[in-house]
């Protein structure tokens, strides 16, 4: 529930400051007034409580599917609201359908009354309400929106997917071979040297890899958490976090993955934009916020800087030598021709292909590289628990 930072008078005309929590600013106005308080000025808190509020995609996207059901049936937008904000079940969700509703109610355009809940509904979601709004579509728009939540939250599962599985396999195999060093070996080798029986190198090897396996393992989750304390502390530069993301990209296998994933982000944002009736430079910007790596985001924001000042930004794209080949070419196509929204479709569709390419690509590599590798460590062991049996028999046989 958002918060709000008032100043009001009281009876005796003493000047009060407090902060309240409310649905919507007309609520507020109402809880000081009932508090026998002649408000001045409401304004929302910017504490660090509200800035942390989020909501799932999962409840927004059920949200705006059936705002869209709801609008294309006839149905009156603050009836609509109303609605929906007493049927969701994220109360965070409700407590700002309800707010939306109220300041709609005041005359309030719906995406300038989103903006009080920005960690809810993110620049790229009002500005793309703005413009149905704007066309008197605004079913329409809400529509197009919960297709591109649904598109979007298809892609992450897809390149969630194919980070988790080889993550999961690897974080269990190194549990195994430290088992296996820590707990059964020690206990098999002193047999051996309980016996008398000389150590092979192998094993000697081993064994002081298996004394020094907590450290390893503590060393191993040490450079993982400073690796993410690095990477978090120099996020906070522009310039060293747009080099590490560029560098990134340059990953075998990886890099080429996560690019495919952001390209088909811009280009399917940009058709949603363009189809709406956005222009193009207001909607290069738009679709510059949603892209995770800064590489790319920052080349976006530099061709749109050639746009504003007439160049040809597909050139701009270009000489960042990153994009694919086919995505300036259609681009290139598009813009000539001036059919931008054909194109960009185009490329959503070709890139969505491309992604589950690559992601059936990693899988199919990285498992069984992932396999081989660890399967190559525990060969190790037990060689180095066989060898000194088969001397011991050898031994015994004489």
């Amino acid at each position: 529930m958002p918060t709000f930072k008032y100043t009001a008078i009281d009876l005796t005309g003493k000047k009060i400051k407090g902060i309240l929590s409310s649905a919507s600013e007309r609520a507020a106005r109402q809880q000081i007034k009932a508090g026998n308080l002649t408000p001045l000025s409401l304004g929302l808190s910017e504490n660090r409580f509200q800035r942390k509020l989020r909501v799932s995609q999962k409840d927004v996207l059920f949200a705006t599917r059936q705002i869209a059901t709801l609008l294309d049936s006839g149905i009156a937008l603050d009836e609509t609201l109303k609605s929906i904000a007493d049927e969701v079940d994220d109360k965070n969700l409700s407590a700002a359908l309800h707010s939306v509703r109220d300041e709609v109610l005041q005359g309030s355009r719906i995406a300038d009354a989103m903006s009080a809940h920005s960690t809810i509904f993110n620049e790229t979601y009002r500005s793309l309400i703005a413009a149905g709004d704007a066309a008197g579509n605004l079913h329409i728009a809400f529509s197009n929106l919960a297709d591109y939540l649904e598109e979007a939250a298809l892609v992450r599962q897809q390149v969630v997917s194919a980070m988790t599985y080889p993550i999961i396999l690897l974080t269990f195999s190194i549990g195994v071979v430290f088992a296996l060093l820590t707990f059964v070996m020690p206990q098999v080798v002193d047999q051996f040297v309980r016996a008398g029986a000389t150590l092979p190198l192998l094993t000697r090897s081993l064994m002081i890899i298996s004394d020094y396996a907590w450290l390893f393992l503590i060393f191993l989750f040490s450079s993982i958490g400073g690796t993410y304390y690095a990477y978090r502390k120099m996020s906070k530069n522009e310039k060293t976090s747009i080099l590490f993301h560029k560098n990134f990209l340059r990953l075998p296998l990886v890099g080429s993955f996560i690019l495919n994933a952001e390209v088909e982000r811009f280009a399917r944002i940009m058709h949603l934009m363009l189809k709406s009736g956005l222009n193009l430079d207001i909607a290069m910007h738009q679709a510059h916020v949603v892209i995770g790596n800064k590489f790319i985001a920052k080349t976006i924001t530099n061709a749109r800087a050639d746009l504003v000042e007439g160049k040809d930004f597909i050139q701009s794209l270009k000489a960042s030598k990153i994009f694919p080949s086919l995505f300036i070419q259609l681009l290139s196509s598009g813009y000539k021709s001036g059919n931008l929204v054909f194109m960009f479709e185009k490329v959503t569709q070709y890139m969505k292909g491309e992604i589950e390419s690559k992601r059936a690509t990693v899988l199919s590599l990285l498992e069984p590289l992932v396999i081989i590798f660890m399967g190559g460590i525990i060969l190790l062991i037990v060689l180095a628990i066989l060898i000194p049996i088969m001397q011991m028999n050898t031994i015994a046989l004489g």
